[in-house]
């Protein structure tokens, strides 16, 4: 069976979290999954804490064959830009 890294909604109403996670193509979009794999808030007032996602998980499960949303694509391209800023201005 295929796997995608995808989005899981949670929250109330007009205040949206969500979850990335691991889940055969064919489970639905909020049920069964494999890995939780981070958080993504959209509403918190800092960017840089906006995502939170565990980068050494996530090349784990795309070296072994899952495939990412564009969602998820794109924020772990986001994910990674930021943690290569935080790195840059560190040193």
């Amino acid at each position: 069976m295929a796997t995608k890294i995808r989005l899981q909604r949670h929250g109330a109403t007009h205040r949206p979290v969500f979850k990335l996670v691991v889940a055969e193509s064919s489970a639905r979009r909020d049920g069964k999954f494999i890995e939780a794999l981070g958080i993504y808030d959209p509403q918190f007032k800092r960017e840089e804490e906006q995502i939170n996602f565990k980068l050494d998980r996530i090349d784990h499960w795309i070296s072994v064959g899952a495939k990412p949303t564009d969602t998820a694509k794109n924020l772990i391209r986001k994910s990674r830009n930021q943690l290569a800023a935080e790195t840059a201005t560190a040193e």
